[in-house]
């Protein structure tokens, strides 16, 4: 496979022309013409107009300190910070009933959102587990299909993330 360098043009099947704009370690970041910006895997089919070599790029440092974080923290057992989107902070989330005898419940949003985070943590972990459990392939996939039907319900949530990469994705 050959990696392509910032600056490269290339050409995507849905999105169309575009520009290499970053290289993370499993996608590329490329803003297209009519689409915007969008995450592609590396693995993804493109099709190259104009080829820059990855050799010349620089890993900044902030993406080195961000890496080790995340390895810190995945192996720590803690759980990344994800902020809430900033529409939401401070507000209250309210449940209010259709019995107008019955009381309302009200959390702060910021509570709410840290256990859809937490919620979201324990099924990376459930996957992980699955995946490297001694169950059968057939388990393990009824196992996944389960887990990403979970991510699929959760997509409701993904309003209250601040940035897309924390989002709930059923990919």
């Amino acid at each position: 496979m050959k990696f392509l360098g910032i600056g490269s043009r290339v050409k995507h099947e849905e999105y169309g022309l575009g520009v290499v704009m970053n290289v993370h370690s499993t996608y590329y970041d490329i803003t297209f013409y009519n689409q915007g910006s969008e995450r592609v895997d590396l693995e993804e089919e493109l099709e190259i107009i104009e080829y820059v070599g990855a050799e010349n790029d620089m890993v900044s440092m902030f993406d080195v300190e961000q890496t080790l974080i995340k390895l810190l923290q995945k192996w720590n057992g803690q759980t990344e910070t994800v902020p809430l989107g900033d529409r939401w902070k401070g507000g209250t989330l309210v449940l209010k009933p259709a019995d107008e005898n019955l009381t309302s419940k009200e959390m702060p949003i910021e509570t709410f959102f840290h256990k859809i985070v937490m919620m979201r943590d324990k099924l990376r972990v459930l996957e992980q587990k699955v995946n490297a459990s001694d169950l059968s392939d057939e388990a393990k996939v009824d196992c996944q299909q389960y887990i990403t039907r979970c991510y699929g319900s959760m997509t409701s949530f993904n309003v209250l993330f601040k940035e897309k990469e924390h989002q709930f994705s059923t990919k």
